[in-house]
């Protein structure tokens, strides 16, 4: 019967030492994830800002280079279907 008794009492005080043990930990957690969020976020302005410098003639001839380079893939994509194609045919006539 004393091992009922005593199994409530340490229920009990296993539960509020845990929470505090658990919110303890829980803030010390949250503090340091606070401050990597705001060490992140001063990077990115500086990041930013040093990025926003570009001007107009700038992107406009990097859009220009991409779209170039976009043709020449879709080019080099056509000739490699077209020669599987004519691959492809030929294998059926021989067969």
């Amino acid at each position: 019967m004393s091992e009922k008794d005593n199994f409530g009492g340490g229920f009990l005080l296993g539960t509020i030492i845990g929470g505090v043990i658990g919110g303890v930990i829980g803030t010390i957690i949250t503090n340091k994830a606070n401050e990597n969020k705001n060490d992140w976020t001063q990077d990115s302005d500086i990041k930013t800002s040093k990025y926003s410098t570009f001007d107009d003639e700038e992107i406009e001839h990097s859009r220009i280079t991409l779209e170039e380079k976009i043709n020449q893939l879709n080019n080099a994509i056509d000739e490699v279907k077209v020669t599987l194609m004519k691959n492809s045919e030929k294998e059926i006539i021989k067969n």
